[in-house]
């Protein structure tokens, strides 16, 4: 299949829409084990020769940037920050012309410690997942116990400038569902900008039901006995969030309501595994190898079709509600969130 006429410099696919946000996964490997991602005893990590190289991952990512028009370049994991060459893919990144804004995405492990180079070498900014403020609750959600590590990660990031610090968190029913306000209340505290998350079908042990899925509706109404929230003017755009001024503002607050209010029609991310496969939905059941066709010699140009033809077989929607829908055979955190 080859590209529509006019768009070999894009992504684009058979609805129109334009991939500008890449997601990079550096491992699949990570340091918590939340029970909402894999079980207590982890899950068989990738080879080492199935991992893309950081010299693989920064062409890569050169191909989308510089060939396919990709803007918005957001490393994950699994955890990238144990990744070991980190920083070195960071700045070469961070270097290419036109530059891109580079994120990441990470559960604040070791970021006080790695935020100064991380901002040095051109991170702009990170997100970082948490959900709960509580210590014990933290080591039953995630098996370790972590809490103060990712709050130093937060509060290390701000200092080096990796700004807006923005907190992921997933609500879960009888677990955290009663934390929305306390979480808010952090994080105006902080300066930090939160988003809470619809748990989505992404688990190793496939355990997720929607019936007892806390839903965005009932995260603003929980957030509503404590604040008050009225609509952002800012245009949203691609944003997969959609925001509320908290209390008349600057501070703001998004949920992301990707299982009751899906946003596929204004989708602009495709996305790159650790082991080199583009996958043009986080909910794909297939995949397109880069990884082989790179270490078999083909050039940029043809690195760059590939990829423009992957992005081509996006469906519509994520297909959650549909009958017949498969959840992805890869968990989470083998293909990046």
């Amino acid at each position: 299949m080859s590209a529509a006429p006019g768009t070999d410099g894009v992504l684009v696919d058979r609805y129109g829409r334009v991939a500008r946000d890449l997601r990079v996964s550096l491992t699949d490997k990570c340091n918590l084990r939340c029970t909402y991602c894999m079980p207590a005893e982890g899950l068989p990590w990738l080879s080492g020769p199935d991992l893309l190289t950081d010299e693989e991952i920064v062409r890569l990512v050169r191909v989308a940037v510089e060939r396919l028009g990709v803007t918005e370049v957001r490393f994950t994991g699994g955890e990238p920050l144990i990744r070991p060459g980190l920083v070195g893919i960071v700045a070469a990144v961070a270097a290419m012309r036109p530059r891109p804004r580079v994120s990441l995405t990470t559960n604040g492990i070791g970021l006080d410690r790695l935020a100064p180079a991380l901002g040095t070498a051109g991170l702009d900014r990170v997100n970082v997942s948490l959900d709960t403020l509580d210590p014990d609750r933290f080591t039953r959600l995630t098996r370790r116990p972590r809490l103060d590590a990712v709050l130093a990660g937060l509060a290390g990031a701000a200092a080096a400038g990796l700004t807006p610090v923005k907190i992921n968190s997933v609500l879960m029913r009888g677990v955290n569902e009663d934390e929305a306000p306390a979480l808010l209340r952090f994080a105006v505290d902080h300066d930090y900008q939160l988003r809470i998350i619809e748990q989505m079908p992404l688990d190793a042990q496939h355990g997720w039901d929607r019936d007892t899925m806390v839903t965005a509706e009932e995260v603003l109404a929980s957030l509503r006995t404590v604040f008050d929230l009225s609509p952002d003017p800012t245009e949203r755009g691609a944003a997969p969030a959609e925001t509320w001024l908290v209390d008349g503002g600057p501070a703001r607050v998004g949920v992301i309501a990707s299982v009751t209010r899906p946003f596929c029609g204004d989708c602009d991310r495709t996305r790159l595994t650790a082991d080199g496969q583009v996958r043009a939905c986080l909910f794909a059941t297939e995949e397109s190898d880069l990884r082989a066709a790179l270490r078999t010699g083909a050039d940029d140009d043809e690195l760059a079709r590939r990829w423009r033809v992957a992005m081509r077989g996006k469906r519509a929607g994520h297909g959650i509600d549909d009958p017949t829908f498969l959840q992805p055979t890869r968990p989470m955190s083998a293909i990046g969130g």
